[in-house]
């Protein structure tokens, strides 16, 4: 009897640990029986049917994904290399099984492959500048081509594009080159705001005199205050225009 007891309870505890499965939170468990899909189960305490039942578990969280880099060729025929960075999750776990072996190798070839050509559709200043739109067209393919396996991807970010030396050394000189130009033209737009100011005082100065003779008071109160030893007084040049006038009549 008891050697019966002993086999039945062994038997038992077999059997419970064939049968009874834990899934976490974030797990859902498709049950296959006899070959066939029957139901998902999760979270928590499931129960299979020893033989006769298999669960393959299938984690919902989002998943990060680095993309390798890729050598790309882009459209004004610049070899560069692009890598970015996936984010997905499983949305339907009885398709993410049974419509594709592993959804994550191909998901990384799928990415690969359309990494390599939509950035190769594009020139190399709008693969630089226009970052988001390139990661939305990547991410609308990538969503389309992996909803029949269940998958929903929410991001890509382009992750770091790597130029040749001579290109750096070339966009270097560019920017350089982009930087004295503005630095000229914003010399030259102040040159001219002032010539055009110096032209409006002219013009008042000529229209009324006596406003050069405050220049001359104010220039003069401005010396004084820098406590210089030597100062210089201006002499407004018609004070002397009497002896011209007179010089000028004798010599004739």
């Amino acid at each position: 009897m008891p050697i019966i007891l002993i086999v039945i309870l062994v038997l038992a505890v077999l059997f419970l640990w064939a049968a009874i499965r834990v899934l976490n939170e974030y797990e859902r468990g498709v049950i296959f029986r006899l070959g066939r899909v029957i139901q998902i189960k999760g979270p928590g305490l499931i129960i299979l049917v020893p033989v006769i039942d298999k669960m393959v578990r299938v984690s919902l969280r989002l998943v990060v994904m680095d993309v390798d880099p890729q050598d790309v060729i882009t459209r004004d025929n610049v070899s560069v290399k692009v890598n970015a960075v996936i984010y997905f999750r499983v949305i339907d776990s009885i398709k993410a099984v049974i419509e594709v072996e592993d959804y994550r190798y191909a998901m990384g070839q799928l990415a690969q492959t359309t990494l390599r050509s939509i950035c190769g559709q594009a020139e190399l200043d709008e693969l630089l500048s226009e970052r988001e739109k390139i990661n939305s067209s990547i991410q609308e393919i990538l969503d389309t081509q992996t909803d029949p396996w269940g998958i929903k991807v929410t991001t890509v970010e382009l992750k770091h594009i790597d130029l040749p030396q001579e290109m750096q050394r070339a966009m270097a000189r560019q920017a350089e080159a982009e930087r004295d130009r503005r630095a000229k033209v914003i010399n030259a737009e102040g040159e001219f705001q002032a010539a055009a100011r110096l032209a409006d005082a002219a013009e008042i100065i000529e229209a009324r005199p006596i406003a050069l003779q405050l220049r001359y008071l104010q220039t003069m109160n401005e010396m004084s205050a820098e406590r210089n030893t030597t100062t210089i007084f201006p002499v407004p040049l018609d004070l002397f225009k009497p002896i011209f006038d007179l010089i000028s009549r004798q010599g004739k």
